[in-house]
């Protein structure tokens, strides 16, 4: 009877302890996690912010070494005011936006591009090519890459900036839903919108993809990159990580976090195409070029700014 009782309490001590070491080991891992650097990126809600979400949803942030905080705005005007005042890391930005940065004296470079566009879309039923836009309303947003898509537009058909109306409307949202109204002739929109304007109607007149253009990047200050080079590296990792699992699964498996972080309509679910994403990769040299070429015509750019300047191969160190 002593014995069974002995051996019942000595089973009672070791569930105890054994209780004891999963919390205690729980508690170490969340308290890890704590202790991870965070690294806030703002974005707006388009196609080159889904490998960031799906690495942040995953988790493949922290078991890289970091926490993402990824944060979207409906515009670039209220992303580039969060970021001038300090409130982000880094930003999902354009290049016209990345030689602002470095006229206003931010010392901002370019980490990496990443895959995204705009499309030129209209509702006019006269309006069958972008030369058929000549004398017509075109809604934009100034002194950013759509007002530089919209010029290399142009440009192809032989048509200049002067040749068309334009208004400055920065809320990417307001932009199609105008459009879809027939408040203007055409607009410059980033996706979602674009498969939502398609699925209204509009037709697709051109587009930075088509044209292999690839005016986004991201991009952090100078000494945000000297002081979380590894918490950057770690980012990266994580981004490679998402695109490696997005390859490997059916889009199913992961649409509905899309939706929801990128504002997707749930009745377009089926019509959704998730870009095939490469790996991270460094911006080309001529890209960046004619961009500031473009950005200094405009006055927009007057440092004697180079490439080379602000390129960063932080995330691309072995």
């Amino acid at each position: 009877m002593r014995k069974s009782i002995l051996i019942t309490t000595m089973i009672l001590m070791i569930s105890v302890l054994g209780v004891g070491c999963s919390t205690s080991k729980t508690a170490n891992t969340q308290e890890n996690i704590d202790k991870l650097p965070e690294l806030s990126i703002g974005m707006m809600p388009a196609t080159d912010v889904i490998p960031f979400i799906i690495a942040q949803q995953q988790g493949f942030d922290q078991k890289h070494g970091v926490k993402l905080d990824i944060q979207t705005f409906r515009s670039a005007k209220d992303r580039d005011a969060a970021f001038q005042a300090g409130k982000l890391d880094g930003v999902g930005a354009d290049l016209i936006a990345i030689a602002i940065y470095n006229q206003g004296g931010l010392d901002v470079k370019i980490t990496s591009t990443t895959f995204g566009g705009f499309s030129l879309l209209t509702g006019a039923a006269d309006v069958k090519s972008v030369a058929d836009l000549k004398g017509k309303s075109v809604i934009y947003s100034k002194n950013t890459s759509t007002e530089y898509a919209v010029s290399l537009m142009l440009k192809e058909v032989g048509l200049t900036e002067k040749d068309i109306k334009l208004t400055e409307v920065p809320q990417i949202p307001t932009r199609l839903e105008l459009l879809v109204n027939n408040k203007a002739d055409a607009a410059i929109l980033p996706e979602p919108f674009v498969t939502m304007g398609k699925a209204d109607g509009l037709l697709e007149l051109n587009s930075t993809l088509t044209m292999g253009l690839s005016p986004f990047v991201i991009g952090f200050p100078e000494k945000t990159i000297a002081a979380n080079e590894k918490a950057i590296q770690a980012a990266y990792a994580a981004y490679d990580e998402a695109v490696a699992y997005m390859k490997a699964h059916d889009q199913a498996d992961y649409i509905d976090v899309i939706i929801k972080a990128v504002g997707y309509p749930e009745t377009l679910k089926d019509q959704i195409t998730v870009p095939d994403y490469p790996v991270a990769n460094q911006v080309l040299v001529e890209e960046i070029d004619q961009a500031f070429s473009w950005a200094r015509e405009k006055g927009l750019l007057k440092k004697n700014l180079t490439s080379e300047e602000v390129i960063s191969d932080v995330a691309f160190k072995k």
